[in-house]
């Protein structure tokens, strides 16, 4: 069977040319003799892979001297109890911005272990932009504010970020490496890996030095960022195979031009779907223009019977993956840093058609 254009959330499409230097490397990896998923994560083989990810993921993003990076299980949502367990120190409050479908879990998580405030919410406009946000809107004595930067489920994304007194939390699991971000604006970044990083099961997490070690005394180790920054992510088994090739996706970014060179891209990819979108008569976008995701584009269709014809006949063209969030419905195509151009550029030629097909209906 060829190969698709696989437009899915998450896990998500990967560079090619590195699914090809995995498959090449499987059996053995380098001078070990062995595969990459048999090796120690305590060899030498092992300790090589992780800090040359670490390295290569500290130049893309930019990441200062004064921040830790860590390598942690459980993906994005176990984020969402790391962050209070370890960023609630002083007042146990803390605010979050409610723009999408994650930000609204993550605030319910955050309640299990202090106080939330909403600072700020567009859920009466169905998640279609980022709320307006301004100095007065966050508690002056907040732990931290909690911000989703890109919403994968409606297809927004903050266009700049706030100024905050408090630390600034951002969830960038779907943006994370696509556009240039200045990380000193932050006390803390996590992003899954299964979106622009990597197979899941991982989440990279950046953290302020400072802001590493007042976890409570009952807080688990395996939840208390401290577990991992004084044992350099290997106080336990972390996932191997998904590091390993989180580098393999970094070597292939670098060689891309880097973060800037990609973000370019990313623009000319989501401006070929917004400039369809608009000239549309058939296809409506779902985000406000100026709050438009750069990862993904979400649309919709007159009605369920052509959204089900779409998206059947988007799967037998060889797009897969286009249905909408469940908790939504619609379109929805990530083009994350994987997608190549020719894939974005077949889908709009595929909607062209499918409009002109099902224009009188």
């Amino acid at each position: 069977m060829d190969r698709v254009y696989n437009f899915a959330a998450g896990p998500a499409v990967l560079p090619l040319e590195v699914l090809n230097r995995v498959r090449e490397d499987l059996p053995v990896c380098g001078s070990a003799g062995m595969s990459v998923m048999e090796m120690s994560h305590r060899s030498k083989e092992f300790g090589e892979i992780l800090g040359e990810a670490e390295g290569l993921f500290r130049e893309l993003l930019g990441v200062p001297d004064g921040y830790r990076v860590l390598f942690v299980q459980g993906g994005a949502t176990l984020q969402f109890s790391m962050v209070p367990l370890n960023l609630m120190r002083r007042f146990k409050k803390a605010d979050y911005v409610l723009s999408g479908l994650f930000a609204k879990n993550a605030a319910r998580e955050a309640e299990k272990f202090g106080s939330v405030a909403i600072a700020a919410s567009s859920e009466h406009r169905n998640f279609a932009r980022v709320p307006d946000l301004s100095a007065a809107s966050f508690s002056p004595d907040a732990d931290y504010v909690h911000i989703t930067a890109n919403n994968t489920v409606y297809g927004t994304r903050f266009a700049s970020f706030p100024e905050t007194a408090a630390p600034l939390a951002a969830d960038m699991s779907s943006n994370i490496l696509s556009e240039a971000v200045d990380v000193s604006r932050f006390g803390l970044i996590y992003a899954g890996a299964q979106k622009n990083i990597g197979p899941s099961g991982l989440c990279l997490v950046v953290v302020r030095k400072d802001l590493v070690g007042f976890a409570s005394a009952r807080t688990p180790a395996m939840l208390d960022y401290r577990t991992y920054a004084d044992n350099a992510s290997l106080y336990n088994t972390p996932p191997t195979f998904s590091i390993y090739v989180a580098k393999l996706v970094f070597e292939w970014l670098k060689d891309k031009g880097g973060v800037a060179a990609m973000e370019k891209v990313n623009r000319e990819k989501a401006a070929i779907l917004y400039g369809l979108l608009d000239e549309s008569s058939l296809f409506k976008s779902v985000a406000d223009r100026e709050f438009r995701s750069f990862m993904n584009v979400t649309f919709t269709l007159p009605n369920e019977e052509l959204t089900a014809a779409f998206l059947s006949e988007a799967f037998a063209a060889g797009l897969v993956n286009l249905e909408g969030h469940r908790a939504v419905g619609g379109v929805r195509a990530s083009i994350y840093n994987a997608m190549p151009v020719e894939g974005v550029a077949a889908l709009a030629d595929f909607m062209k058609r499918f409009e002109t097909a099902h224009k009188n209906r």
